[in-house]
């Protein structure tokens, strides 16, 4: 069974970049473009990794981190955060908030599929 990635993203040239390689690589891909619809679908447990931009409509990609950490039932799925925010002190929050794989865009195809490859390694069958 094929590993269902959730997107949350909002720029249509990253999604549509992502969609393509990662449907290739073999995942089930949903897209959210806003914060708050991101969190709610990552919060129903259906998903087995969550690529996650920071700058997003309605709530930032860290407070849906800070959400998912402080959540039970969704605690442990992993996270890739995929921002244009590169700068040490993002990194570090992001970190802190425990973000599994910090990423900036722009992105190297290779790399991203590799880190989502290994990431959903993790999540149950």
């Amino acid at each position: 069974m094929k590993k269902r990635i959730l997107l949350a993203e909002d720029e249509p040239n990253i999604v549509e970049s992502l969609r393509f390689l990662l449907e290739r690589a073999g995942f089930d891909l949903s897209v959210e473009n806003n914060g708050h619809k991101a969190l709610a679908a990552a919060l129903d447990g259906s998903f087995d990794l969550l690529i996650l931009d920071v700058m997003l409509p309605g709530i930032d990609g860290y407070e849906i981190l800070r959400q998912l950490r402080a959540d039970r039932s969704v605690h442990d799925m992993p996270v890739l955060m995929l921002t244009a925010k590169g700068q040490r002190e993002d990194r570090e929050r992001a970190m802190d908030g425990g973000v599994d794989v910090f990423m900036t865009k722009p992105f190297a195809n290779a790399e991203i599929v590799s880190a989502v490859r290994e990431l959903a390694q993790r999540t149950k069958p």
